[in-house]
């Protein structure tokens, strides 16, 4: 985003205040009462504007709270990262993503700024209107704090109004115990429901970019009540789950549809239009600017381009197993299509579109650095001593690096500075939340749901029509159809946040996951007679020069592909009890009456 629209012009209004007599003239600013500054609509609106910078996600769908959020890209298949939790060694400190002290930067902080608005907001003087829709984006928030708390424990304290901090009396208000799992969803929804009813479809003004709107606050409710009809919340496959998700995300779809979302054209280049992006349920705004008062870079962009390329650091690199994941072109997987066959060998020939928009790899074109022809080239050969090194000055770990959302007009000195926006909910995400919706209450025919946004995926990404279905087979059974929604979530959503979340709420991290290795890929240049050296495949003018070769025909004779595994310490041994993981010790010490989870050695009850 070329301009954080919102974080900007709440800087724009603090200076603004410099000459402002109406309401801080000879007001001590650290102890400015909510009364005071509530009857100012501009102060009233940076204060909001304060909640949607503590609170949006970040990049990959951080929460910025604990490192569950923070290492939940290297939960899953898709990519790589040495952890405790992968390892099995678990404990009842680790995960304290709840937080455990007074601090305005973990979820009970951010809820206690959130019910402070709230609660000054009503006693405001302000236009009911305005009090109305300040107050929904702050629910939103408040409901989007609690999801990120009972996803991870199950049940937690539900505090809706701002708790006394000074004094024992004080204290002892705020030993509360734990509200049910279930009170916690009623809640959630409430403040959801609030929020759709007074947001806006849509925002005029280019200002307001980024702004929660009544169809952002319907999809996450949906995104809300699909998890709680999923196995780990819904073990015993309640249909009521099912049908609430169901007309969450039917509600959001139609909201969203009325006010012009949809399927962005171009999965490719979806991320890089911005305001009015049709994609873009729920944005996270960054820009370009580099003054230290006014960046806000997203450190996605220069993190992930490949490291020799300048600035990069080569992160979030797509391990063997995702790579092998991805279908053929004709939708089918790899293996099954009997149209486009496939090989390790040549793996990267007839896949998903998504492929290359995805996925960098050894001898692909990526235009990066304002060069639309630049050919990714990483692999290993053996040097003049016969040792064995790597074509960059720094090899991939995986073989692969991530192309998605990487700016090609960029240079390694600008691209630190990269602004492009974070869309935490895609309408196609609304769309596969339907879709699984559907299916749970077994609308299982072709012309439902759970086909419908399947198909209108797949045609977006350019799969081939085939019979109309996009390499879907017609007549799935209800398991079947989840199975084909999750495999799509998969490829449509990788690298955005969402596998590791979609495989816990599904409880298929053992099966899927357990007593494996993630993987990479060594591509070695071989040696002999009639082979090109490294020098000549890198040089220009050389008549070997790799850029001029054919891929497949240097892939079948000049290299050598082998898996290794990644995971060196320990074969991945998730453990069953991660489903619901433990309150901090800490907390418990801090607070007495909150109870443990049961699959932790307490008696609360986290289905409950």
């Amino acid at each position: 985003m070329k301009k954080s629209n919102i974080i900007i012009g709440s800087l724009v209004g603090i200076l603004a205040l410099a000459g402002c007599n109406k309401v801080m003239d000879k007001t001590d600013l650290k102890t400015v009462p909510g009364d005071l500054i509530f009857n100012d609509s501009a102060i009233a609106k940076l204060n909001l504007d304060n909640i949607y910078e503590n609170n949006l996600p970040t990049w990959g769908g951080g929460t910025g709270i604990g490192d569950l959020n923070g290492l939940n890209g290297n939960l899953s298949d898709e990519s790589y990262g040495e952890s405790k939790y992968f390892e099995g060694t678990i404990t009842n400190t680790d995960v304290k993503d709840y937080g455990t002290a007074l601090d305005k930067g973990n979820n009970y902080g951010k809820i206690r700024t959130i019910n402070m608005f709230l609660r000054d907001m009503n006693a405001s003087p302000l236009e009911q209107y305005t009090i109305n829709t300040y107050n929904a984006q702050a629910l939103f928030f408040r409901a989007w704090r609690y999801f990120d708390l009972v996803r991870i424990y199950g049940g937690v304290p539900l505090v809706l109004t701002p708790l006394e901090a000074v004094g024992n009396e004080a204290k002892m208000d705020a030993l509360l115990p734990r509200n049910t799992t279930a009170e916690c969803i009623k809640q959630i929804v409430s403040d959801l429901d609030t929020a759709i009813k007074y947001l806006p479809g849509k925002y005029t003004a280019t200002s307001d970019w980024g702004r929660i709107t009544s169809g952002a606050a319907a999809a996450f409710k949906g995104r809300v009540l699909l998890t709680y009809a999923s196995p780990q919340f819904n073990p015993n496959d309640l249909q009521e789950r099912w049908q609430a998700a169901y007309d969450a995300n039917l509600q959001a779809k139609t909201l969203l549809d009325a006010n012009g979302f949809g399927l962005f054209a171009s999965y490719n280049d979806m991320w890089f239009t911005e305001v009015n992006n049709p994609e873009a349920v729920m944005v996270t705004g960054y820009n370009t600017a580099t003054g230290d008062q006014t960046k806000k870079n997203n450190s996605y962009d220069n993190s992930t381009r490949p490291s020799y390329l300048g600035t990069g650091g080569g992160s979030n690199q797509p391990s063997w197993e995702l790579v092998k994941a991805y279908p053929m072109k004709d939708g089918k997987a790899p293996g099954a299509s009997a149209t486009y066959t496939y090989s390790d060998q040549l793996f990267y020939k007839n896949r998903d579109p998504r492929f290359n928009s995805t996925i960098g790899y050894n001898g692909s074109t990526w235009s990066i650095n304002g060069i639309t022809t630049y050919r990714l080239w990483t692999y290993f050969y053996k040097n003049s001593n016969n040792a064995t090194v790597t074509s960059e000055n720094k090899a991939s770990n995986t073989g692969f690096y991530l192309k998605k959302a990487i700016t090609t007009s960029g240079t390694a000195s600008t691209a630190q500075y990269a602004g492009t926006d974070w869309m935490e909910i895609r309408y196609a995400e609304v769309l596969l939340n339907l879709a699984e919706s559907a299916v749970g209450i077994n609308k299982l025919g072709t012309s439902d749901e759970g086909y419908a946004g399947l198909v209108a995926i797949r045609k977006r990404a350019g799969i081939e029509a085939g019979d109309g279905f996009y390499g879907l087979t017609s007549g799935l059974d209800r398991a079947g159809l989840f199975s084909a929604i999750l495999y799509e979530r998969q490829i449509e959503q990788a690298f955005e946040g969402k596998r590791f979340w979609d495989l816990r709420r599904w409880k298929l991290i053992e099966s899927t996951l357990n007593g494996k290795r993630r993987n990479k890929m060594v591509i070695t240049l071989k040696t002999g007679a009639g082979i090109p050296t490294f020098t000549e495949l890198a040089d220009p003018n050389s008549a070997n020069y790799r850029d001029k070769l054919n891929l497949d025909d240097m892939y079948t004779n000049y290299f050598t592909l082998a898996p290794a595994s990644l995971d060196t310490k320990y074969a991945i041994n998730w453990q069953s009890t991660y489903y619901f993981f433990p309150i901090p010790q800490d907390a418990i010490n801090n607070n007495p009456n909150l109870v443990q989870n049961n699959n932790w050695g307490g008696n609360f009850n986290p289905l409950q």
